[in-house]
């Protein structure tokens, strides 16, 4: 099965919001792009299928300046509605980035709302007078004058494939060793490439202190998830949803395969002792699983 990569960047304009409100900003981010792919692929329009992806946080460019983007990894394809078949993707297109662009647009236009309402944001330096809502309303209409960049590249390889083309970006930090020429006289030199000149490798000499500068820029809040699962690759759904998908791909693949409504789940929870499918009864509420725990034994001293 071929896989789609997508990546969603933020504009230049949002980047100094971004570095002094990384926690909201970054989670606003994973949100929008994530509600972006799941809208328009559902969108019969489109693809017409749920989907399931995982997504990685970048906040770096070859010259470890800022800017923030995530990498989506998405199978080319996804589940129909009724969970009966698995629909293809168009060879060599995924959805229309267009699309993708403006919905994302608005998505994040209308977090960023909803953040400075609720005084979620911080704002210091030249960005104080945006703690007004009407200096920080025509911000936001500022961002809807050019369209935000959205990059699909076309599918490509199997899933082994895709994990040795993945495995750069989600381990990846701002710069590794192998781009490093040299420290000497109180300067680092290192390696990058220019995409704007055909990704034409060039060499960069910083001073100590703006090397550092740039590569601090890029430490994430303390705790923050930088790789998230979406749709049906969510830890609450993959358990049941991702085995019915590889059913219905062997359907696609003329496999043999019972009918839909007869065909088996795997059970999420066994049996430790008799391998049988246990049956979900109730769920509690932390609260009630304190009220339902044994007593604490309490010790008494003598």
């Amino acid at each position: 099965m071929p896989y789609v990569h997508v990546v969603f960047t933020l504009p230049h304009q949002l980047a100094p919001l971004a570095l002094q409100n990384k926690r909201e900003i970054y989670g606003l981010l994973f949100r929008a792009s994530a509600e972006t792919l799941l809208q328009v692929a559902g969108n019969p329009k489109h693809l017409g299928a749920e989907i399931g992806f995982f997504s990685i946080l970048h906040t770096w460019n070859q010259q470890l300046l800022h800017h923030p983007h995530v990498h989506c990894v998405v199978p080319a394809g996804g589940l129909s509605p009724d969970h009966c078949r698995w629909i293809p993707a168009a060879n060599n297109f995924f959805l229309p980035v267009t699309v993708l662009s403006r919905v994302f647009r608005g998505k994040f236009a209308a977090g960023l709302r909803k953040l400075h309402a609720g005084h979620k944001l911080s704002f210091h330096g030249r960005l104080t007078p945006l703690q007004s809502p009407k200096a920080f309303s025509a911000m936001l209409r500022s961002l809807f004058r050019t369209d935000w960049v959205v990059y699909s590249k076309r599918p490509f390889g199997n899933a082994e494939h895709a994990l040795h083309y993945l495995g750069c970006y989600t381990h990846r930090i701002a710069i590794s060793n192998h781009r490093l020429v040299s420290l000497a006289d109180g300067r680092v030199t290192f390696r990058w490439r220019d995409s704007a000149h055909h990704n034409k490798k060039r060499i960069m000499s910083l001073t100590v202190e703006e090397f550092l500068r740039r590569f601090l820029l890029h430490v994430l809040p303390r705790g923050f998830v930088r790789i998230r699962y979406f749709g049906f690759f969510s830890h609450r759904h993959r358990a049941e949803i991702v085995p019915l998908c590889f059913e219905l791909l062997a359907t696609a693949a003329g496999l043999p395969r019972s009918a839909c409504a007869a065909a088996p789940l795997r059970p999420m929870w066994q049996c430790p002792k008799c391998g049988r499918p246990m049956v979900l009864l109730e769920r509690l509420t932390p609260d009630q699983l304190r009220l339902r725990s044994p007593p604490a034994i309490v010790t008494r001293q003598s």
